[in-house]
């Protein structure tokens, strides 16, 4: 029985569990007693876990460690820990057989764990109660069977990845590059160890040989192994592509690095070409960039780890215009994903390229794997952007689109602002938007339109709004929606209305050089910050121009 070294077992203590890892207890804690779980228990967790993991990107399981990373041991006999042990391999648990490694372990203080690895599984597998799993970020999730046939499809592709380039030898991979990467991916190992664990070098004729991950994610040179694995991005002048005689590239960057730094070269090359706009938020001009940055780096590194690399002839291409971000990628969504479930926000994770996502996955570019997209709509939207497109421009290429131009004017920022914590989806800010400009109301096929819901999601989008007494039925049986807005008493006061507070309860009223004296802002700005108030409803205008003065509103106070 190994010994498991120290770094080794703090990993496993301290790892969050996710798509490539799990750990689970030997014990039952209920009723407040600890007792042995059963063998078969634990086994079939091993299968379901292991049999998931095979169907989506493979990964890790360690038995004997609780959720908080207390090392408790398996405390079985040596005949149910090797039942456990056994489990994955065995058609009593799942079909056909994972190929996994269990393996039996020992801390230093004489526990026992079991550890288990297993790969990307070019075959579906089935547990023998009939269910199919496929595991996404930290759950095993129920696979539907229909759809087996295009997840077999998609392994196939995922064939290439493990490829052996003829003539490669581990002459070809940067070793240099691997070790100063060692920390983010596996603390104390060596660099061989390193691409051993990632399953990026194999032993054939007794020498260490890359696989193609392993070249186009450490190669020295990965172009010689893909000549279209970099990145192509290309600055145009104006909104549209123009050739020939009327070309208006502005600047183009070829970035070409192995895909471990092919991200953050990436967003090095590209960052400086995002603008700043400047805005006044309270008291303060605010930098706001033209595109947020998760929504156009998420982007970025989907394309490099869900792109098809069998399509030598393309590459990732990377357009700025004047009025949007364009990323394209050769390859459709690996089946039995569709541009359908992107454009829903649907969180489902299938890759096509298991081997480099985990690498990706490991340095830190990517995370919660199914939620990059959802977050990317989240983010646009709380910034006030529109969503991301996904489009099919030609028969192999995909492009997601993030436009710059904001949803809504200044003024209707400031009004959507009533409703900050009442946790909204950027669809219902939207219809609130649109039934704002509209007399404060709005219908269910106006929403539908809108924001290109079918009649079911919006049913669900404006009952949330009724439930959170936003909107209303302006009469029984109608059809007719009315916004019902927050009070004052629901709202966080600003800090610059809070600061005038003492004054205004003083003298009962404050004008612009009020404003101007106490927060110490222009008369200029101090303009805007009353006009900014009294939009919001905080206080209401006496007068009219140098003879305006601001006094509290009612139910400000």
């Amino acid at each position: 029985m190994n010994a498991v070294p120290v770094e080794t077992l703090t990993r496993w203590a301290s790892q969050q569990e996710g798509q490539f890892f799990e750990r689970k207890s030997a014990f039952d804690r209920g009723g407040g007693t600890w007792r042995h779980r059963k063998a078969t228990d634990v086994a079939r967790d091993v299968a379901a876990t292991l049999s998931a993991m095979a169907n989506a990107d493979g990964g890790e399981m360690v038995i004997g460690i609780e959720d908080n990373g207390d090392v408790s041991g398996v405390p079985h006999p040596a005949d149910k820990r090797e039942l456990i042990r056994s489990a994955p391999t065995s058609q009593d648990y799942v079909k056909p057989p994972l190929r996994a490694r269990g393996e039996e372990m020992m801390t230093s203080d004489g526990k026992v764990l079991l550890h288990f690895q297993v790969d990307w599984s070019p075959e579906v597998h089935q547990l023998t109660d009939g269910r199919y799993l496929l595991r996404v970020s930290d759950a095993n999730q129920p696979f539907d069977a229909t759809q087996i046939a295009a997840l077999k499809q998609t392994k196939g592709q995922g064939l290439w990845e493990r490829s052996f380039p003829p003539g490669a030898t581990l002459d070809d991979v940067d070793l240099a590059l691997v070790r100063s990467l060692s920390e983010r991916l596996l603390p104390g190992a060596s660099a061989e160890d390193t691409l051993r664990a990632y399953r990026l070098v194999e032993n054939r004729n007794g020498r260490l040989a890359p696989n193609l991950a392993g070249l186009l994610l450490f190669g020295k040179d990965p172009l010689r192994w893909h000549p279209r694995c970099g990145i192509d991005f290309v600055r145009w002048e104006g909104v549209e592509r123009r050739h020939g005689a009327e070309l208006n590239i502005a600047k183009r960057i070829p970035v070409e690095f192995p895909l471990a730094v092919l991200p953050e070269k990436a967003y090095a090359a590209i960052q400086p070409f995002i603008r700043e706009r400047h805005t006044l938020q309270d008291l303060f001009f605010t930098e706001r960039l033209e595109y947020p940055t998760f929504a156009w780096q998420e982007a970025i590194v989907n394309a490099i780890a869900h792109r098809d690399y069998s399509i030598q002839g393309l590459g990732i291409e990377v357009s700025m215009f004047d009025d949007r971000l364009e990323i394209r990628s050769p390859g459709l969504p690996p089946s039995p994903i569709t541009l359908e479930d992107l454009k829903l926000r649907r969180g489902v994770h299938l890759s096509r390229n298991p081997l480099a996502v985990r690498v990706l996955v490991a340095l830190g570019y990517m995370r919660e794997l199914g939620e990059g997209i959802p977050r990317m709509f989240d983010v646009m939207e709380r910034e006030g952007f529109y969503p991301p497109q996904f489009d099919l421009v030609s028969t192999f290429v995909v492009q997601v689109t993030l436009l710059n131009q904001p949803v809504y004017d200044p003024q209707t920022l400031i009004w959507l602002q009533r409703f900050e914590n009442r946790n909204l989806t950027g669809d219902q800010k939207r219809i609130l938007a649109y039934a704002k400009a509209h007399g404060g109301h709005f219908t269910s096929r106006e929403f539908q339109k809108l924001v290109g819901l079918d009649i079911y999601r919006a049913s669900s989008a404006i009952k949330d709004l009724i439930g959170k007494q936003i909107a209303r039925l302006t009469r029984k049986g109608g059809r007719v929606y009315e916004i019902i807005e927050p009070s004052l008493e629901e709202r966080a006061m600003p800090g610059d209305l809070a600061l005038l507070l003492p004054l205004l309860q003083q003298q009962g009223f404050i004008v612009n050089q009020d404003v101007s004296v106490v927060l110490q802002v222009s008369t200029k700005t101090a303009t805007r910050i009353l006009q900014r108030l009294t939009e919001e409803g905080w206080l209401d205008r006496q007068g009219k121009r140098r003879w305006a003065r601001y006094i509290l509103h009612s139910s400000s106070l």
